[in-house]
């Protein structure tokens, strides 16, 4: 906008910023010796405009025809020093353009080995120099700053089989069975990432409404590829990922580039494609069995278009039973939280979380926060708030970004009632084998100060530093990356009692939460709007005062 208006200045003040001598014109006495100067004039630009057309067409980047569509799509193994395709002038734009607030086209089955050329470059947010291709955004948020419609939410979701017209959309009117499930993983050298496949895929009761992307940070050679089958495919071929591999797009990085799981998961959004839910979980974890038809009637029990369901997970152990059935009749729920300090400055750490039966029977429990090991979620939540690329090195705080950004736009998290996978923590027998695997904290001094400044835009971003100069963080892309307009943060950070200025929370949310009759779930979801577009909090007048504040 800024280069157009000052093109538009500069013809604006042409007469008077050349000799008259040199203007072509009709008038004044020097007739032909005007006209002489105006032809050697009109000669000399067309001859410097064909030396530009010439050298713009010898600079254009080389487009790689003999290159291997495996080496791109097999497993994606796209970050480069130098592109590979020609870049795209803005990050984040579809391939196809989207009706205004429509999702794009979609269809199923869906693999990256058919997308060879959907790709862009972006510099890497570490290092700043860095190129790397990475897969184009299916879509670019459809929310437009305001209330999402039902219209909008229908027109994103494949669903296996095609109505009569051979569309793979078809809203709600699609089987729940045949709803296509996204599931993203964003792993760091963890040798347990191809048993998290296996797990979704052997476990779930329709396997091939599955679609898995993982983003595998490794060291070539040294650490397990995530989509490498645990025995031979001809030994074994009934493994999920010899028979499903068709449904497993791997994205290969080297572990020197990780800057931490939001720019992981960032990529992991970008191979997103319409599918009808969209799951999120850590590298380590085991699923029950026939989890995806639970946690999908789950969901279908709020009744609410723009729920998400999430947790902090519980630990594997004692969790499943040998037929894969969950053997807890506890969940979690999250409803801590608290201001903790560092070397990127003071932001908001979720604790431990309470585990108990649940408060609410029949349907998943309002809670305030979102968590990144778990969230699943129509499809159009990975739309409509992506992860941010230009947040390397955090991880406190990535829970801050996403969740306060998914309720400005208007969804709502819920505890799920059962829980439908376990965490593999580094606990109990689990504890030597774990505390094996790297983190990419590993890279810290390749990134050092990278961090720091990535939390001031994060803060900033969701009003959470307002004792800071607004012009001394990044702003880049806020549009994609920034905050809806149906709520505010100020009414979440209202409601659930944090002081953004003090840098203090009123304890005992639990109470609010959790205890009791889930009194914050009976308070608010009565709140709902009649088309489940989410919970009106206009309509809702309420702060969270710790009853008893000299308790820890």
């Amino acid at each position: 906008m800024v280069d157009r208006t000052r093109n538009r200045r500069a013809r604006d003040d042409l007469s008077s910023s050349f000799p008259p001598e040199i203007v072509c014109s009709s008038k004044g006495a020097h007739g032909k010796n005007t006209i002489e100067l105006g032809v050697i004039f009109s000669l000399a630009v067309v001859g410097l405009y064909m030396f530009s057309v010439f050298e713009s067409v010898a600079n254009l980047p080389e487009v790689d025809t003999k290159r291997n569509p495996r080496d791109l799509f097999g497993n994606l193994n796209l970050a480069k020093l130098h592109p590979v395709f020609p870049t795209s002038s803005s990050h984040g734009r579809a391939l196809q353009s989207a009706t205004p607030n429509m999702a794009p086209p979609a269809t199923w089955p869906v693999n990256f080995k058919d997308e060879i050329n959907n790709v862009e470059t972006i510099i890497h947010p570490g290092d700043m120099e860095t190129k790397m291709t990475v897969p184009k955004f299916w879509s670019p948020p459809l929310h437009n700053r305001e209330l999402y419609s039902r219209e909008q939410a229908m027109s994103v979701g494949t669903c296996v089989e095609a109505d009569e017209n051979g569309n793979h959309v078809r809203g709600d009117k699609c089987p729940v069975d045949q709803r296509t499930i996204f599931i993203a993983i964003a792993s760091y050298r963890d040798f347990q990432c191809r048993k998290t496949v296996e797990s979704a895929f052997g476990r779930a009761q329709n396997p091939e409404r599955i679609r898995v992307s993982v983003v595998d940070q490794i060291v070539a050679g040294e650490d397990v590829v995530c989509n490498d089958p645990i025995e031979p495919c001809a030994d074994n071929p009934n493994q999920a990922l010899c028979k499903y591999k068709d449904q497993i797009d791997v994205y290969e990085m080297p572990a020197k580039l990780s800057v931490g799981p939001v720019v992981a998961r960032h990529i992991g959004d970008r191979m997103y494609r319409g599918e009808y839910y969209a799951t999120q979980s850590d590298a380590h974890v085991s699923f029950t069995k026939n989890w995806d038809s639970d946690i999908i009637s789950q969901m279908e029990a709020t009744h609410n278009e723009m729920a998400v369901l999430t947790t902090y997970l519980t630990d594997v152990q004692g969790s499943i039973g040998p037929n894969g059935n969950s053997l807890r009749r506890t969940r979690p729920i999250m409803c801590n939280t608290y201001y903790e300090g560092g070397p990127q400055g003071l932001h908001l750490r979720h604790g431990s979380q309470p585990e108990r039966p649940p408060s609410i029977h029949g349907s998943p429990q309002l809670a305030p926060w979102w968590a990144a090991g778990y969230s699943f979620s129509r499809g159009h939540f990975i739309v409509n708030v992506p992860y941010d690329l230009y947040q390397p090195m955090i991880f406190q705080g990535e829970e801050m970004s996403i969740g306060i950004r998914g309720w400005t736009v208007g969804y709502d998290f819920y505890a799920p009632e059962r829980s439908v996978c376990f965490h593999h923590y580094a606990v109990g027998a689990n504890k030597k084998v774990r505390n094996k695997v790297k983190h990419f904290w590993e890279n810290s001094d390749r990134y050092a100060g990278t961090g720091k400044r990535a939390m001031a835009r994060l803060l900033g971003i969701v009003h959470m530093n307002p004792e800071v100069d607004p012009s001394k963080w990044d702003h880049t892309e806020e549009d994609i990356y920034g905050l809806g307009a149906v709520r505010t943060p100020e009414k979440f950070y209202s409601l659930f009692g944090i002081d953004v200025v003090r840098k203090t929370t009123e304890g005992h949310l639990c109470m609010l939460v959790d205890e009791g009759d889930g009194k914050m779930h009976r308070m608010f979801t009565p709140k709902l709007r009649a088309n489940g577009m989410g919970i009106n909090y206009d309509e809702i007048s309420y702060r969270w005062k710790d009853p008893r504040p000299d308790v820890k």
